[in-house]
């Protein structure tokens, strides 16, 4: 339980407690099928290291980047996995907003509202997102005895993360698009292994990327319970609690809450580097799939259209809510941008992105991908 100030901000126990108590079941498999596909995404994760390390040619031959693990888990563990992500990253913004606490109407009413309230709206949405999940490579969350990481401090490399695989819904999504689960799950494992590789072959970029985001976070002035309202708001969306016209009408996402000059520009760098590193998966995982992936034209196909289609209007509006609409975005703008610099340059060309922060694409170059190649390229070539 975090304790700031002697008085609960988020009950983050009660907010795992309610996302596992509401989170949907998985498709039904025996105990036999589930081991075998355990086994069988261990072996593909494996596997994929070597086919994302040979297509990207970002880690040098006979550089060893610091390990992390490869875990596969279930619903409950992707949840536990990200509320300890989420007590590590928003502790600054928890802390601000303690202090905002102290004094005013929106301290007394938070403190009214409690950490209880606040641990059970964001386990809805946890429970929400969780189902929903292929994959993850964690950043920057702790180890624990459960859920081992790297160890940032290598020698080599940043590490300090660890891969996750969702199997529960890796089999559901590959079931409902009626795709050869075998190829599927390499398919997968494929975009995953190359989110690990961007983090432990690029010393850098875990770092720049946690001081982007703590940079965001400490310049956040939010009344705290503007904050808990918006969050309110998506877990009411997500109990079918408000009404149909206002569910639309409440398009905000909770990161447009966050609108000071210096946020706008840090959340501007953060959606460009989101925008790299999506895409360049999405480029990996198809520019490596006809060689190993019999299937990955069919199952492209059918996993856009699922993308494209959303579900129902209850899940668009959480979407917008949530900012998933914008992630979605990111992976179609990011590949665009990493197929137009590799046709341009080639692969060691746009891997001078990886050579330091300065090297990374704004987001006006994500849109206009010549502008970068003209930037980094004839500034190394003058």
């Amino acid at each position: 339980m975090t304790s700031i100030g002697g008085a609960e901000m988020v009950d983050w126990n009660l907010a795992v407690a309610t996302a596992t108590r509401l989170v949907r079941p998985g498709p039904d498999v025996t105990r036999e099928e589930a081991r075998a596909v355990v086994a069988e995404l261990r072996r593909h994760a494996k596997a994929s290291e070597e086919h994302v390390r040979a297509y990207t040619r970002m880690i040098p031959e006979g550089h060893e980047p610091q390990d992390t693990p490869v875990l596969v888990v279930d619903r409950a563990g992707w949840v536990k996995a990200n509320v300890a992500g989420f007590r590590e990253l928003l502790k600054p913004l928890l802390d601000k907003m303690q202090e905002r606490r102290s004094g005013g109407t929106g301290g007394a009413m938070l403190g009214v509202v409690g950490g209880k309230v606040t641990g059970v709206e964001l386990g809805m949405l946890l429970s929400f997102l969780a189902s929903r999940v292929l994959g993850q490579y964690e950043t920057f969350a702790p180890a624990t005895r459960e859920l081992p990481a790297g160890d940032p401090s290598g020698a080599v490399g940043n590490g300090g993360g660890r891969l996750l695989l969702v199997a529960p819904n890796i089999v559901h999504v590959e079931r409902e698009l009626d795709v050869d689960p075998h190829d599927f799950r390499l398919w997968v494992c494929l975009h995953e292994e190359t989110h690990r590789t961007q983090f432990t072959g690029v010393p850098w970029l875990r770092d720049h990327l946690e001081g982007e985001i703590q940079s965001f976070l400490g310049e956040t002035d939010v009344d705290p319970m503007t904050v808990l309202e918006r969050l309110r708001e998506a877990a009411q969306s997500l109990a079918g609690a408000r009404p149909e016209g206002e569910q639309e009408e409440s398009g905000r996402s909770i990161v447009e809450l966050v609108q000071t000059p210096a946020q706008r520009e840090i959340l501007a760098r953060l959606t460009a580097v989101m925008s790299l590193l999506e895409g360049h998966a999405d480029f990996v995982m198809d520019g490596v799939g006809p060689d190993v992936v019999p299937s990955v034209g069919e199952i492209r196909e059918k996993f856009q259209q699922r993308r494209a289609r959303g579900a129902s209007r209850l899940d668009l509006a959480l979407r917008k809510l949530l900012g998933l609409d914008a992630k979605l975005r990111q992976y179609r703008d990011g590949e665009r941008f990493v197929r137009s610099v590799v046709e341009e340059v080639g692969m060691e060309g746009f891997n001078r992105v990886w050579t330091s922060p300065n090297t990374l694409p704004t987001k006006a170059e994500i849109a206009k991908p010549a502008d970068w190649v003209a930037r980094v390229h004839r500034k190394a070539e003058s």
